[in-house]
């Protein structure tokens, strides 16, 4: 285009200049309108063939950049397409990778979960598993448990280390229901360390010691990391040896899924569990002998007084009262060994100084009979609880001190405060057992002193008219003395 336009404007300035020149070469005798038109005839002829030079070069011109314009609008739109492609090719990598990722978070997830339940089930194998085969498989738990804790570990080689575990403990399943034998050491029931052989027969272990020692069924120490040999009782025991032997003989099977075979070895007694209660069970024996004492000596008491109950006595003695018969009621009163009836005796053999005060002071002695003994459950039944709670304090406080020294034996931490608590229990059961006579010994007592206030209270009023009829014969009889003395 600017190539055209600077042929123009060379044209106009050649035709302003022809226009010119044409001015100057017309003669003077031609008319100015003639020489206008042939000069504008010549230009205009200059003009077109210019023109026509001009639309021969644009022709020339136009026809490649059509081409090239063209050709570059086919380049734009294939460009446009694989642009759309690429956007195409990106989303769906995209959506391709936001896919893998949460696959890939999914089976991280998955892997986790797998080895964290491949870490608790190597750090509870050992508790599943009987105590004699720690003795062969303790190496095995302990490498798997430290795997699950080493951070120089990668993840391959932390699930090949479980996996291989996995693998041991289904061995060692398929081991123990065929049978297993091995050699190891044990505690027998007086504390000294047994060489023997084992035999891991499904859920029993047996053990048999050398040169005859001790044979019997294994079972865990809470405080130790050798299994314990318990020997059984009866024909079972005399087997045990032959079937770690020779694998032949009677085998010990509890149908029961071990509780038949607990029950067995973990027997105790009364006196086993009181010495695992500590030096606080001395006290709390002393209460419970002292409680246990007072109890039966009031129920004898109690018996004895029953025993001696004597309405037909007490009637007989308010029948005498009432005719005046006081000498006949002494001798009643004198003859029986009923309570009531010698409350209302003495206060008849001491009317002269006061039977309301001779009543109040029989019924304090006898008062004092059914109360002796009460204060000794009361104080066993606040007492036995306080020891109980004590004990308890002492043996956790030394329980609790292996946490310091002994940070690998947790089963001697809590089968010290088990031992402790067997105080507390002792106490419980002993305020218990001695609060249910106490109440009855209280009631018996409220019962006998409403019973004796009841006879003091018809006493009195029966000798009332009798004391009121002695006071006026006194009194008239002092009159009688002064007006004698007077004469």
């Amino acid at each position: 285009m600017r190539a055209i336009l600077s042929t123009i404007v060379v044209a106009a300035a050649c035709h302003v200049a022809a226009a010119q020149a044409s001015q100057e070469a017309v003669p003077a005798e031609a008319s100015p309108i003639e020489t206008v038109a042939r000069s504008a005839e010549a230009e205009l002829a200059r003009s077109v063939e210019q023109l026509n030079a001009l639309r021969d070069q644009i022709a020339k011109e136009k026809l490649p950049l059509a081409e090239e314009l063209t050709a570059l609008e086919d380049k734009l739109a294939q460009l446009r397409r694989d642009f759309e492609k690429t956007v195409r090719l990106v989303d769906s990598g995209k959506l391709e990778l936001t896919t893998i990722t949460a696959e890939i978070k999914k089976r991280q997830d998955e892997l986790t979960y797998v080895g964290n339940i491949l870490d608790e089930y190597a750090k509870t194998f050992d508790a599943k598993v009987n105590p004699a085969e720690m003795l062969v498989l303790a190496p095995a738990i302990d490498d798997a448990k430290q795997a699950a804790e080493n951070k120089s570990l990668t993840a391959q080689q932390r699930l090949a280390k479980q996996v291989g575990f996995v693998d041991m403990t289904i061995t060692r399943l398929g081991d123990a229901i065929g049978g297993l034998k091995f050699a190891g050491v044990g505690v027998n029931l007086d504390g000294g360390v047994v060489n023997g052989e084992y035999a891991i027969l499904g859920p029993v272990a047996l053990f048999k010691g050398e040169s005859g020692g001790a044979a019997g069924v294994v079972v865990p120490q809470a405080d130790g990391s050798k299994p314990l040999i318990r020997p059984l009782e009866g024909p079972l025991q005399a087997g045990l040896a032959s079937i770690v032997s020779t694998g032949e003989g009677l085998l010990p099977l509890d149908a029961s899924r071990g509780g038949a075979l607990k029950e067995l070895v973990q027997k105790t007694n009364l006196i086993h569990i009181f010495e695992k209660g500590g030096p606080i069970m001395w006290p709390l024996l002393a209460a419970s002998v002292l409680a246990l004492g007072a109890v039966l000596e009031r129920t004898l008491f109690l018996m004895r007084e029953r025993w001696r109950r004597s309405p037909r006595s007490l009637e007989r003695f308010f029948i005498a009262v009432s005719n005046g018969d006081l000498d006949g009621a002494k001798k009643i009163a004198a003859g029986t060994k009923f309570y009531v009836v010698r409350v209302l005796g003495y206060a008849l053999n001491h009317r002269e100084q006061s039977i309301a005060n001779a009543l109040v002071y029989a019924q304090g002695v006898e008062m004092r009979r059914f109360r002796r003994g009460i204060s000794i459950l009361d104080t066993v039944i606040t007492l036995a609880p306080l020891l109980g709670l004590l004990g308890t304090v002492t043996g956790m406080m030394g329980s609790f001190s292996l946490i310091g020294g002994e940070l690998s034996a947790p089963g001697a931490i809590t089968g010290g405060i088990a031992e402790a608590l067997i105080a507390t229990a002792f106490g419980l059961g002993i305020a218990i057992v001695s609060l249910i006579p106490y109440n009855m010994l209280n009631t018996k007592m409220e019962e006998a002193r409403h019973e004796m206030e009841s006879a003091s209270a018809q006493f009195e009023l029966m000798m009332e008219p009798r004391e009121r009829a002695t006071a006026s014969q006194q009194v008239e009889g002092k009159l009688g003395q002064l007006e004698w003395a007077q004469l």
